[in-house]
């Protein structure tokens, strides 16, 4: 197991990353805080924009390579937080602020897991560790940017808050802007066209129209409208609609298809965030499946996305914290539940070597 030390020293190292304020894009000073940690521990990393990296010292190029993943970026506090979001404070056992449950807790745990690692010369894969940026906004600085950078990789474990149950599967996302068009006029003459009514019209499709293939592993494609804006007057027909579609997306379907299918049957213009953010899954013969089995560890599949979505190589998801903590006010993450995360990390990834060592 892991030495005491070093699970104080991942809950001082999060608590410092709860003062910074570190939303998606302003990560710097949470970046800062990382690196230096890292360097303070002995580890040559590396640093593009506010994303942090590093390799274990007895790297070897041709050796099966993990990745240990999650990131360092936050959402911005809702206004029902009762306590200072940026202070961090232990309740009864309860760490509270910012970040502390998506993904903080992860992250540190992470960090010690790597460190725990970093020194044994026995191991029969290579470690990466990185906590990387724009994981909440899906930005094109984060993790995509440095996976080049980062060089082959066979596997990634990505830090999310999942009880410590590891995620076999998560479902992809895209996030649609759509605008109806019309043409405005006086509501009392019968002269325009009201762009709400085409938009609800789009609606009314995307509600319940079904697609004819379904994931065997993560169901059916979930498409909700969740935002809707249009006119500007009571007695002026509106021009324009505006509504935002947010489409949980499977394996049955890549992202594009969903896109082309949809744009097929609304009239509304479409503008997509991104369609990079595909379904994750791994095989259930998997070894990193057959470790988390030997160890007894409850495997599930998620409803909610992460940069596994862009991560091109066989990953899973799993951290420490309840992930229905996740932006919530006056967020938490239990003090033990960290400990006991690096605790499960290490076993998982030594039940793996175990299993990669029976191969050789």
């Amino acid at each position: 197991m892991i030495n005491k030390e070093l699970k104080i020293e991942a809950i001082e190292l999060l608590k410092n990353l709860i003062k910074a304020k570190s939303f998606s894009t302003e990560e710097d000073d949470a970046a800062q805080i990382i690196e230096n940690f890292l360097k303070q521990k002995g580890v040559h990393c590396y640093r593009k924009g506010n994303n942090i990296w590093a390799w274990n010292r007895d790297h070897r190029d041709d050796t099966f390579t993990i990745l240990l993943n999650s990131h360092i970026d936050t959402v911005r506090p809702g206004p029902d937080w009762k306590i200072d979001p940026f202070e961090p404070v232990i309740i009864d056992g309860k760490l509270h602020g910012l970040g502390s449950t998506d993904a903080g807790g992860a992250l540190v745990a992470l960090i010690a897991t790597f460190l725990h690692f970093d020194h044994k010369v026995d191991i029969p894969f290579n470690l990466i560790i990185s906590a990387t940026a724009e994981e909440e906004t899906s930005g094109e600085n984060g993790i995509a940017s440095i996976l080049d950078d980062l060089g082959k990789i066979d596997l990634a474990i990505v830090g999310e808050p999942t009880n410590m149950c590891l995620a076999v599967a998560e479902k992809g996302l895209m996030v649609l802007d759509c605008t109806a068009q019309g043409k405005s006029g006086h509501v009392v003459y019968d002269f325009g066209e009201n762009a709400i009514e085409t938009a609800i019209k789009d609606i009314n499709w995307l509600h319940s129209y079904k697609f004819a293939n379904e994931s065997l592993t993560l169901g059916p494609i979930k498409i909700k409208v969740t935002m809707i804006a249009a006119g500007r007057q009571h007695n002026i027909i509106p021009d324009s609609c505006k509504f935002t579609v947010d489409v949980r997306t499977t394996d049955a379907y890549s992202n594009e298809e969903i896109l082309k299918i949809i744009k097929k049957h609304i009239t509304s213009t479409i503008i997509p965030r991104s369609i990079n953010l595909n379904a994750s899954l791994i095989a259930q013969d998997h070894l990193i499946i057959r470790a988390a089995r030997s160890i007894g560890m409850e495997l599930f599949i998620s409803p909610t996305t992460s940069d596994q979505a862009l991560i091109q190589a066989d990953s899973v998801k799993i951290g420490p914290g309840c992930s229905e903590q996740s932006h919530t006010p006056d967020e938490f993450i239990e003090l033990h539940a960290i400990e006991q995360g690096i605790d499960i990390y290490i076993k998982l990834l030594e039940a793996y070597a175990q299993l990669l060592k029976d191969q050789i």
